[in-house]
């Protein structure tokens, strides 16, 4: 009863809850999506249909659920972790079963009113899971072998369905996010260094197993491969969506073309530029200076993340915090790198900007947990 006494004094209760949300985060995850829908107006050619009227709608549904979420005890979201995760791979199956395709791959479930993507929920799912899982175990258990077990399954079971989806890119991001819980987790150095000589044999394996009847890629992610070390071997198939990105991002120079004067974009020469390439079109018409903007946004917000988990004073907090934090570090550095040619082109939406449903929910889902950390951490 002192624990649970304990507890009400030092959590804001009811409408309370909402003063103790952290509005300056808040307003900048406004921004950014603000930001998105002005993008998404341009390149329609100055028009609300077909993307940027649907993308306000969605966003205010994801401030809604950022509310919602915040205001729910963060004990209950621990409650959960395991069951979302099983409810996660429950989905992937059902993709594997009964997926819609498109471009190519099997990644979407059409509930009639609106197609999900079920890899995009499993990135929070597995944060969760995992940071419930080193919540229970103690610290000496961190880094023996035998614990190590269960979080490895934990990432590796999804990973591979995603990526036999095929989709390569969601599936190293799961990956990624998971080690970013198991290094905040206190997990020992040695197994990451031995995880990157790991990955450095499988980059190896794959290059090999490469025209074999057991070839590890598709030849649409070989090609993909080939253009990102030199666009050149096929300007105008593979490697177009990357040639006609640079072209986009140099042609914007320091303060860009102008709303709704960028040629790559209003011309249709910059393929999926409401999704993936959505930062070139912006980089185009608002500049460098503006780039800067948007990443010097999206460092604050990561800011906050960090700053939470260190004052938070639950373990499980920490961790999930720092676990959604990094996903979202994950999802901004591989789309800007994906666009300036540092990184493959593996499909990756850039947060708030890019058009798209799951991913918009499930960053709404990521910063309500997050904001439930912070509102109902121990004072």
């Amino acid at each position: 009863m002192t624990y649970f006494a304990s507890q009400e004094r030092s959590e804001p209760v009811g409408i309370a809850k909402l003063m103790h949300l952290n509005w300056g985060l808040m307003l900048l995850v406004i921004s950014a999506s603000a930001l998105g829908v002005i993008v998404l107006y341009s390149v329609a050619g100055g028009s609300w249909e077909p993307w940027a009227g649907a993308q306000s709608l969605r966003l205010v549904v994801g401030l809604a659920i950022i509310l919602g979420f915040a205001l729910v005890p963060i004990w209950f979201w621990q409650g959960i972790a395991a069951p979302a995760y099983l409810g996660a791979i429950g989905f992937l199956v059902l993709v594997e079963l009964l997926g819609v395709s498109g471009m190519g791959a099997q990644r979407w479930i059409d509930l009639g009113f609106v197609r999900l993507q079920p890899s995009e929920f499993m990135k929070v799912a597995l944060v969760m899971a995992l940071a419930s899982y080193y919540d229970w175990l103690s610290l000496e258990k961190v880094s023996r072998p035998l614990w190590m077990l269960p979080p490895l399954a934990m990432i590796l079971v999804p990973a591979e369905i995603i990526r036999n989806q095929p989709d390569l890119g969601t599936s190293i991001l799961v990956v990624a996010g998971g080690s970013i819980v198991m290094f905040a987790a206190g997990v020992s150095l040695y197994y990451f260094a031995g995880l990157g000589i790991a990955a450095i044999a499988a980059v190896a394996f794959v290059f090999w197993s490469r025209g074999t009847e057991w070839q590890v890629l598709t030849d649409y992610q070989y090609r993909r491969i080939d253009t990102f070390l030199d666009p050149s071997l096929d300007p105008f198939g593979a490697g177009y969506h990357i040639t006609q990105s640079k072209i986009a991002l140099g042609s914007g120079g320091w303060s860009g073309r102008g709303f709704l004067q960028g040629t790559q974009s209003q011309l249709n020469f910059l393929p999926e530029k409401h999704t993936d390439f959505v930062f070139t079109t912006f980089a185009e018409e608002f500049g460098f200076v503006w780039g800067i903007l948007l990443l010097a946004i999206y460092g604050i917000i990561l800011g906050y993340c960090i700053t939470f988990a260190i004052a938070s004073r639950r373990r499980y907090s920490s961790l999930l915090v720092l676990g959604l934090g990094g996903m979202f570090f994950l999802y901004f550095t591989a789309n800007m790198g994906m666009v300036m040619g540092l990184l493959p082109v593996v499909g990756v939406p850039l947060p708030f900007i890019s058009y798209g449903g799951s991913a918009t929910m499930v960053l709404a889902i990521a910063f309500g947990l997050i904001q439930s950390a912070h509102v109902h951490r121990r004072r």
